[in-house]
């Protein structure tokens, strides 16, 4: 008789499933692998996904509701904008260098690897980073905490444009040598020295002013 797989079994399937869709891509996957990863047949796997793109989806939501969660909880924590900005890169950084495989998935896709799913995973991925930053902004400006005047909506593209790019620098092999390059060593192996350079890029950026100033 079928025995119901627990939590923490599917945990380990979709997790595998992450590891190498990042490491595979779509199309290069192997559901033998998964399962066999996963401590499973690939009979089971079957019973719980439809097939291999199935679970790819499953793997891509995952990831997007780990890091949206994370993001929703810090980005309104503050009433300080630029503490907001603080929390917000710091979780982006530390959830890329504890997720990299996740990271290395979402870059598979944003190069093409998944594109007969391309318009749906965009949305499915940015919608809510980009309601949650578009909002960010608009509030500050509404508070008056920036001087400069902008539109809520394209900084909040042009920043997450920005946060993009520092998540597949701490996931990635290429953008990793990238930043390397750009930064030395050094400053790319600081995560407080990044964090800082980055949110005071942005406030520079914006005209960020502190409440009551």
């Amino acid at each position: 008789m079928y025995k119901k797989l627990s939590e923490d079994q599917i945990r380990k399937i979709i997790e595998s499933g992450i590891d190498e869709f990042a490491a595979k891509g779509l199309a290069g996957a192997s559901l033998v692998r998964i399962a066999g990863n996963a401590g499973v047949s690939v009979g089971v796997i079957y019973k719980y996904y439809k097939d291999k793109d199935d679970l790819f989806l499953s793997c891509v939501r995952f990831g997007l509701k780990e890091l949206t969660e994370a993001l929703k909880e810090v980005a309104f924590k503050s009433d300080d904008l630029e503490e907001s900005l603080k929390s917000v890169v710091h979780t982006l950084i530390h959830h890329s260098k504890a997720k990299t495989s996740i990271n290395r998935m979402y870059n598979e896709i944003t190069s093409g690897g998944a594109s007969q799913y391309a318009v749906m995973l965009a949305r499915e991925i940015e919608e809510i980073s980009a309601l949650v930053y578009t909002d960010l902004l608009r509030k500050a400006k509404e508070e008056g905490m920036c001087e400069g005047d902008f539109d809520p909506a394209l900084s909040a593209f042009f920043m997450d444009n920005l946060f993009m790019m520092l998540q597949f620098s701490y996931s990635c092999d290429y953008y990793r040598e990238r930043m390397r390059l750009y930064c030395g060593d050094g400053v790319s192996g600081s995560d407080e020295i990044m964090e800082r350079e980055l949110v005071g890029f942005l406030k520079r950026a914006l005209g960020i002013k502190k409440p009551g100033a």
